[in-house]
């Protein structure tokens, strides 16, 4: 009888790595972290958020939440992650999770872009989607993202994702008007909407509060709309600015103890981001759905984001990733298209 596993090595490997526990995050003691915390906090004096922002530079942040699947993608299955099966650990650990990545963010460089310029964010993006007639969610090939997004809202952004045509991200929209029935349409624009934390721009979060109670409370009163879990929206809201938006060290800060506040958000103990690499990561759930924010172990730096189904349901198993994403480069550029030098 033959005894020999005939399933590639990879495989085993890295099936018996998942049967090791996760590698410790890394604590400060408590009288070493409090020490750390007052003087870097100290140093995000109200006032000053936005002029750092236009005067200091920084290399790699928070990737851009992924816009609607690209026109011609081809969709794969989504596997479930068997990963996700783990358990969360107690509601305690993730604010330590979230204070060390608070620290870190504060004593991040700002981001430098100034009026007029544009933010490059570039990222590997895969999302689901659902067929027509239903039935069980798939998910997109991992792919490249590039996005320029103007600093101040003025200018006309641009999106390139691969295997799509180029999209313009126009600051206002071209929309017809018709003055009475039957009149011929005229062309005209659209208005943006003023800037939130549900539709931020760049300036916008600069001038967030950097005191996180005062912060959530901004969150939830913008989040109010809208059924289901309030307290999911709020997280929500907070990825959506962590992940679309370049803030300054003190905002981040903020949104990261912010977050912390939120009741139900745990700790997952290990999770990958869309280039595959491991961390630990905070996550909250809500109708059957696990949305993750993954660190860096050693740095606390922000990896990824992802969406995994933690029941069974008609997009699929438990599991199932529906979204990933991680984060490559940030940088500030003169004109949209530009690569950052």
């Amino acid at each position: 009888m033959n005894d020999i596993d005939p399933r590639p090595q990879d495989t085993l490997r890295a099936e018996l790595t998942e049967l090791l526990p996760p590698p410790p995050a890394p604590e400060f003691g408590p009288e070493r972290e409090r020490e750390v915390r007052r003087a870097l906090m100290a140093s995000v004096r109200p006032g000053r958020t936005a002029a750092w922002w236009t005067r200091r530079a920084v290399r790699f942040a928070v990737p851009a939440v992924v816009c609607g699947v690209a026109a011609g993608a081809v969709l794969v299955a989504a596997p479930p992650d068997p990963r996700e099966q783990r358990p969360a650990v107690r509601a305690e650990g993730a604010s330590s999770v979230l204070s060390r990545a608070a620290l870190a963010a504060a004593a991040a460089p700002a981001p430098d872009a100034r009026p007029g310029e544009f933010v490059y964010v570039e990222s590997l993006v895969s999302r689901a989607g659902r067929p027509a007639d239903g039935g069980a969610a798939v998910v997109e090939p991992v792919h490249r993202r590039q996005v320029w997004l103007s600093a101040d809202g003025s200018r006309a952004g641009l999106l390139r994702e691969e295997g799509a045509a180029d999209t313009e991200l126009a600051p206002r929209l071209p929309v017809y008007e018709l003055d009475h029935r039957g009149a011929t349409p005229r062309a005209t624009t659209m208005e943006p909407a003023a800037p939130s934390v549900t539709e931020p721009s760049h300036a916008y979060v600069a001038g967030l509060p950097t005191d996180p109670e005062e912060l959530l409370g901004l969150v939830r009163e913008q989040t109010r709309a809208g059924g289901g879990d309030a307290d999911q929206r709020a997280f929500a809201a907070i990825g959506t600015l962590l992940a679309e938006t370049w803030a300054p060290p003190g905002v981040t800060a903020a949104l990261y103890e912010a977050a912390a506040r939120i009741p139900g958000v745990v700790v997952v103990p290990s999770a990958r981001d869309a280039a595959g690499r491991e961390g630990v990561a905070v996550a909250r759930t809500s109708g059957g759905e696990r949305t993750q924010w993954v660190f860096d172990r050693s740095t606390s730096a922000f990896l990824g984001e992802r969406t995994v189904l933690v029941a069974a349901s008609d997009a699929g198993p438990a599991g199932t990733v529906l979204s990933q994403t991680a984060v490559l480069a940030k940088a500030a550029v003169a004109r949209a298209g530009q690569l950052p030098g």
